[in-house]
C-alpha cells in the first residue's frame, strides 16, 4: 500500500523542514509527502521549494487548518493518509507499523498512537500522552463515541492515521468551523466508520511552544481563552458527529450525547469568565447537573470515580471563585491530584496517630 504524508503548514518556517525531514526518512518505502502551505508570509514557500520534486507542494490562499486538510486530500491518492502538524515530527517507523496494522486490521476506520512532548527546539520534555498507564480506545467504540465522545483519549492531528476510503466519507470538512481544530472533525467522526486500532508505540514527538494551543499541556496553567476554544469546538463537532449517525441509521444508545470534560470546561468558563461564556444559555446549576449526570453514565471507569466527578461538578458549582479556580487545576491537570492525594493521606495518618 502507498502512504500518504499531508504536512499541514502557516507561518511555521523555522520548524517546517524537520517536519518534512521526518515525513521524508520513514523506514516505510512507499511513501509520498504532500505539503500544504496555507497563506505563509514568513518564507515558507521558499523552504518548500528547495525540495523539488521530492515532495508534493500545494499553495493556497490563507484558509485555516480545515481547508489546508481539504486540499491536502484532494491531491492525495494513497490508500493511506496521516496528517502531520508542521510543527511536529514523525517517528521513522511509524509509517511502517501503520502499513502492519493496516495490514492486520483492513476494516479498521483509524489508526493512532502516542505522543512524545518536546520543546521549541526539539528536546524532550519527558511528556507523554496519553500517560503510559493510561489505555488507549481499540475496537468498536460507537456506543462510547455517541455517548461521551470528548471524553475519549483520541490523538491529535498528528498521531493518527486514516483509510483512504474512510476518509472519502467524510471529506472534505466544512471549513468555516475548522479553521483550527481540524482533528477534532476526523477523530470523532471515523470512530463511527469503522474499528479504531491503537498502537502502543509513541510515534510522533509534538512540539510545545509559545505559538501554538498545546501551551497549556506543558506550564499546567489554566488559559481560559484555550478553554473557550475547546468549547467551541466541541459544539461544532457535535453537530457533526449527530449528523453522520443520523446518516449511518446510529441511534445515541443513552440519550443525549454528554461528556465531563466539554461540561466540566463549560462549567469552568462559567465560573472563571461568564461575560465571555461561549454558549449562551448555560448556568452552573444546569451545566454541573448535567456534569453529574455525564459522570453516572461513563462506563469506562469504576464507580469510585463517578462518584469522584460528581462531587467535582457539585463543588465547583457552589464554591467561591478562588476555590473554584483551584477545582479547575485539579480536573484540568491530572498530574496535581496526585500531590492533592499524598496530602490529604498524610492528613489522614496524622489523625489516626493522634490520641
Amino acid at each position: 500500500m502507498r502512504i500518504d504524508i499531508v504536512i499541514n503548514n502557516y507561518n511555521y518556517g523555522r520548524f517546517l523542514r524537520d517536519a518534512i525531514g521526518s515525513a521524508l526518512a520513514q523506514s516505510y518505502p512507499r511513501v509520498r509527502v504532500i505539503v500544504v502551505d496555507d497563506g505563509s508570509t514568513d518564507g515558507s514557500e521558499q523552504i518548500i521549494a528547495s525540495y523539488g520534486d521530492r515532495i508534493v507542494p500545494v499553495l493556497k490562499a490563507n484558509g485555516g487548518q480545515g481547508s489546508a486538510f481539504n486540499a491536502g486530500f484532494a491531491v492525495a491518492g494513497g490508500d493511506v493518509v496521516m496528517f502531520l502538524d508542521s510543527d511536529d515530527m514523525l517517528d521513522a517507523d511509524i509509517a511502517t507499523h501503520v502499513a502492519a496494522a493496516v495490514d492486520a486490521h483492513p476494516d479498521a476506520a483509524k489508526i493512532q498512537w502516542r505522543t512524545e512532548l518536546v520543546d521549541a527546539d526539539g528536546q524532550p520534555t519527558g511528556g507523554v500522552l496519553p500517560a503510559r498507564h493510561v489505555p488507549l480506545p481499540q475496537g468498536d467504540m460507537r456506543r462510547a463515541e455517541l455517548t461521551f465522545p470528548f471524553d475519549i483519549a483520541w490523538m491529535a492531528t498528528s498521531g493518527n492515521a486514516f483509510p483512504a476510503a474512510v476518509l472519502r466519507e467524510i471529506m472534505p470538512m466544512p471549513e468555516l468551523d475548522y479553521r483550527i481544530g481540524a482533528d477534532s472533525y476526523l477523530q470523532h467522526l471515523t470512530a463511527l466508520l469503522g474499528p479504531v486500532v491503537s498502537l502502543d508505540v509513541v510515534g510522533v514527538h509534538r512540539r510545545v511552544h509559545g505559538e501554538n494551543a498545546y501551551e497549556q499541556l506543558a506550564t499546567a496553567s489554566l488559559d481560559l481563552e484555550h478553554i473557550h476554544e475547546t468549547i467551541r469546538e466541541a459544539r461544532v463537532t457535535l453537530v457533526q458527529l449527530e449528523g453522520l449517525a443520523t446518516r449511518l441509521g446510529l441511534h445515541r444508545p443513552l440519550g443525549p450525547i454528554l461528556s465531563v470534560s466539554d461540561l466540566a470546561c463549560r462549567l469552568i468558563s462559567l465560573r472563571l469568565d461568564r461575560k465571555r461564556h461561549p454558549v449562551p444559555g448555560d448556568d452552573r446549576v444546569r451545566v454541573a447537573l448535567a456534569g453529574a449526570r455525564a459522570a453516572l453514565r461513563r462506563f469506562d471507569v469504576r464507580p469510585p470515580m463517578r462518584v469522584v466527578f460528581c462531587a467535582w461538578f457539585l463543588a465547583t458549582a457552589v464554591a467561591p471563585r478562588r476555590s473554584a479556580l483551584w477545582l479547575g487545576h485539579l480536573f484540568l491537570f491530572p498530574e496535581k491530584r496526585a500531590t492533592v492525594n499524598r496530602l490529604l493521606w498524610s492528613l489522614h495518618l496524622r489523625n489516626a496517630q493522634e490520641p
